[in-house]
């Protein structure tokens, strides 16, 4: 039962996923939540950085469900897997979610970099979550 636990949030569906995920278990076992967006800080337009406006839509979601939670961005030099298991390892974090996109077989092969790292290298449990695939 975690009582603590760390999400990385980019606003795609892949974060969305993994934040509605992370909320819901936050909800359903009284744990804090620990909204993480970390961004290289190299380009003038990131699109895995969490804006202002973003980041009203993310608050307001997070209010309405009633978890408790902190968002925490960070923009800085480095990659968001060295990021994810450093807050994860300072604030001794129960469990870590992260959202997956869903790929081809080659892409399944490669496997993403950052999620990789984090499944193989923390030393908490680790939830991927995929969003659901379009219906359209």
């Amino acid at each position: 039962m975690p009582n603590l636990i760390l999400v990385g949030y980019v606003p795609t569906p892949q974060g969305e996923a993994a934040v509605q995920r992370a909320t819901q278990l936050a909800q359903e076992q009284g744990g804090e939540l620990v909204v993480l967006n970390f961004s290289s800080g190299d380009a003038v337009v990131e699109g895995r950085r969490l804006y202002d406006d973003q980041l009203a839509s993310l608050t307001e979601m997070l209010d309405a469900s009633g978890a408790t939670y902190t968002i925490r961005r960070e923009s800085h030099p480095g990659n968001a897997a060295d990021e994810l298991l450093a807050v994860a390892s300072q604030l001794s974090v129960d469990l870590i979610v992260i959202g997956l996109r869903r790929r081809s077989a080659t892409g399944k092969f490669l496997f993403g970099s950052t999620a990789q790292r984090v499944l193989l290298e923390a030393d908490c449990d680790v939830l991927a979550v995929k969003p659901p695939r379009d219906r359209g």
